[in-house]
């Protein structure tokens, strides 16, 4: 999926309160936490946005999801010239996505990563610019037929608690380009949606530190990643609130009729 680049530079200092899942491997819904991202970065610091809001409504169903599709996808941002965030997300259970609807529990796990284009990839870390990660949040907004819109699922954690206490970690966050990997959530859940949800719109939001040169401890800045996340939500068989037809999945796991000019039955 092309992604739509652009920065802009805030101007009032923010502080992201952080809310540790404490089920997190259990896939548990996170359902009281700030759940708010920050609409504004501290002083000096840019904002990324490169992907826009999906616009969707009832009368351009399917809801238009390449993760839907595919059954995973790659979420990409550029925090600096040739330094590339890599977003990683894909369905766990159940993994064919046309099985997602608003009734049952859905699954994705989800990872964030750093490559250094200007290096070569087997490059000792001192070699690359540094990428820490200190707060992620995930908010959520629903398609729905009614015209109605939720929030139903909302996550925030300071990246540091989900991984084990050897990782590479300072002050400013989790180190995502170490020999250790980045950061990864094997599995968080999305449980019951409004009945007549067809779509729900995950926003990510990433507050990241970002070396200038590498090896060069003064010369880190700070920014927000934003990045959205549209999935489809199918009918219950029998149901159609949404107008969404639940036929029969492929082996591969895609929703019937993706992709394609001609609705199947």
């Amino acid at each position: 999926m092309p992604s739509r680049r652009r920065a802009r530079v805030a101007a009032t200092a923010v502080a992201l309160a952080l809310v540790v899942p404490t089920m997190l491997s259990g896939c548990s819904q996170i359902a009281d936490v700030i759940g708010q991202f920050p609409g504004q970065a501290g002083s000096n610091a840019s904002v990324v946005v490169p992907t826009p809001v999906p616009q969707s409504s009832a009368g351009t169903k399917p809801f238009d999801s390449q993760f839907t599709y595919d059954g995973s996808v790659r979420l990409t941002s550029e925090v600096a010239d040739g330094l590339e965030l890599r977003l990683d997300v894909w369905a766990v259970d159940p993994k064919r996505t046309m099985e997602w609807t608003a009734t049952n529990e859905k699954q994705l796990g989800f990872a964030v990563n750093i490559v250094d284009n200007r290096v070569d990839e087997k490059a000792v870390l001192a070699q690359k610019r540094r990428v820490y990660v200190s707060s992620i949040s995930i908010t959520s907004q629903t398609a729905q037929t009614s015209g109605q819109v939720s929030s139903p699922f909302q996550f925030s954690a300071d990246p540091r608690t989900l991984v084990p206490s050897d990782t590479l970690r300072s002050d400013r966050g989790l180190l995502l380009n170490s020999f250790q990997g980045g950061l990864l959530v094997p599995t968080t859940s999305i449980r019951q949606l409004p009945t007549d949800t067809y779509g729900i719109t995950l926003e990510f939001a990433l507050n990241v530190a970002v070396e200038g040169t590498a090896n060069t401890d003064t010369s880190f800045s700070q920014q927000t990643v934003y990045q959205y996340l549209p999935i489809a939500i199918f009918a219950d068989e029998g149901q159609s609130t949404n107008g969404q037809s639940t036929g029969t999945s492929s082996t591969n796991g895609r929703a019937p009729g993706w992709g394609q000019t001609t609705n199947q039955g």
